[in-house]
């Protein structure tokens, strides 16, 4: 059973920053962001593999969200720049043995955090 652990959520003003993080409590293949805003259903915003160059930006997010993990590979961030009112999004972190280079799914991640609330202000 792997555990996650979210934190770094917050409020922030359009065009601000956040930079959420996942600490997990046993490696696994591909750690993966969704979130999932008021109305909203449930998007995959970015995933990485082993390997730093294994990663997926949703297009939604792309240029402007940065994926990233530790070397232990245990945490992985999620860098949220340039950040705008349609970002408001609870944020969970998933961890699962696959990674996909064009797309994420919720079906192939087994743990997920408890979620971070993001939230962005006009």
């Amino acid at each position: 059973q792997v555990q996650l652990v979210e934190s770094g959520g917050g409020a922030v003003q359009a065009g601000g920053s956040l930079r959420l993080a996942c600490i997990a409590s046993l490696y696994t293949y591909s750690m993966s962001w969704f979130r999932q805003g008021p109305g909203k259903e449930r998007e995959g915003v970015a995933a990485i593999g082993i390997t730093a160059d294994r990663t997926y930006h949703a297009d939604s997010v792309k240029g402007r969200f940065t994926i990233s993990r530790d070397k232990n590979k245990t945490t992985v961030y999620l860098q949220m720049n340039s950040l705008k009112p349609e970002d408001t999004a609870t944020y969970y972190c998933a961890a699962g043995p696959y990674w996909r280079p064009d797309s994420v799914r919720a079906t192939d991640y087994r743990y997920w955090g408890q979620g971070t609330q993001v939230t962005v202000s006009s």
